[in-house]
C-alpha cells in the first residue's frame, strides 16, 4: 500500500517519522521542521487507516490491520538511503518490524508499544478515544499548544478505529537486538516500557533515555526536551 506522506526540508540526509495509533503525520508538526533545520529532508507517513492513507481491506479488522502489513506499507512507500528513522508507540512496532530491510543508519523508538498486551491495554477503550472532546484533549495534555490540540482532534476524526480493535488479536515484544544503532526515548514513568523492560533493552544493546515530565506523546509534551534527548543521534 502506498502511504500518504508529509515532507519538510530538502537536505541531503533523509529522516523518516512514523506516528502512533490514532495519530498521523500531524503529530510531528514541530519535530519535522526542526529536523529540516538540521539539514534533513523529512518524510512523515500516515499509516494505513490513519490520516490521508488508504484503509485496509478484508472482511475483519484483523485482516485489514495486521501488524506485519504496516511494515510492508512503510517499505513500499519510502525511498532508499534513510539516515534517521523515528517511530512513536505503534510506529515503534512498525519501525522495528521494518528496520532490517529499511536499513536506516540510526533508529529512534519513542515510548514504543512493543509490550502493549502485557500492559493490559484494552483496544476497545482505545477505539473510544476517537470521540474525545477538545476539553478532554486539553485536560489530558495540558502542555500542548492549541495547534497540537487541533491536530489531535483532526487526526482522530480521520482515523479508522478498527485499527485499534485489530490489536486485540495480535501481540509484539521487545526486539531481540538492535538491527542498527538504536535509541529508545521514554516518557517519564512510561506505562508501556517499565523499568524492568528498560533494563532489558539496555542489556540487549539499546541506549535508553527518559525525558522528564513527559507523558506517552513525548515529542509533543516537551518538543525541546525530546530534541535534546536526541543529542548525538542527529
Amino acid at each position: 500500500m502506498e502511504l500518504h506522506t508529509r515532507e519538510w526540508g530538502s537536505g541531503d540526509r533523509l529522516a523518516v517519522l512514523v506516528h502512533g495509533i490514532m495519530s498521523d503525520h500531524r503529530t510531528w508538526r514541530l519535530v519535522g521542521p526542526a529536523l529540516a533545520g538540521r539539514g534533513y529532508r523529512v518524510l512523515a507517513v500516515d499509516l494505513r487507516g490513519h490520516g490521508a492513507s488508504p484503509r485496509g481491506t478484508g472482511d475483519t479488522a484483523l485482516e485489514r490491520y495486521p501488524l506485519a502489513a504496516y511494515a510492508e506499507d512503510l517499505l513500499e512507500s519510502l525511498p532508499a538511503g534513510v539516515e534517521l528513522a523515528i517511530g512513536h508507540s505503534l510506529g515503534g512496532i512498525v519501525l522495528a518490524d521494518a528496520v532490517e530491510r529499511l536499513k536506516p543508519a540510526r533508529a529512534v523508538y519513542v515510548d514504543p508499544a512493543w509490550r502493549f498486551v502485557q500492559t493490559g491495554m484494552d483496544p476497545r477503550v482505545m477505539a473510544q478515544l476517537r470521540h474525545l472532546t477538545r476539553e478532554q484533549v486539553v485536560a489530558l495534555s495540558p502542555t500542548w499548544e492549541p495547534a497540537d490540540v487541533d491536530d489531535e482532534i483532526a487526526a482522530a476524526a480521520a482515523w479508522d478505529e478498527e485499527s485499534a480493535l485489530a490489536l486485540a488479536d495480535q501481540r509484539s515484544d521487545l526486539p531481540a537486538r538492535p538491527a542498527v544503532p538504536s535509541l529508545v526515548v521514554l516518557a517519564d514513568g512510561s506505562m508501556l516500557v517499565d523499568a524492568a523492560s528498560a533494563e532489558e533493552l539496555t542489556a540487549r544493546g539499546f541506549e535508553v533515555r527518559t525525558v522528564p515530565g513527559t507523558g506517552h506523546t513525548v515529542h509533543r509534551d516537551d518538543p525541546a526536551g525530546f530534541l535534546a534527548a536526541l543529542d548525538g543521534w542527529l
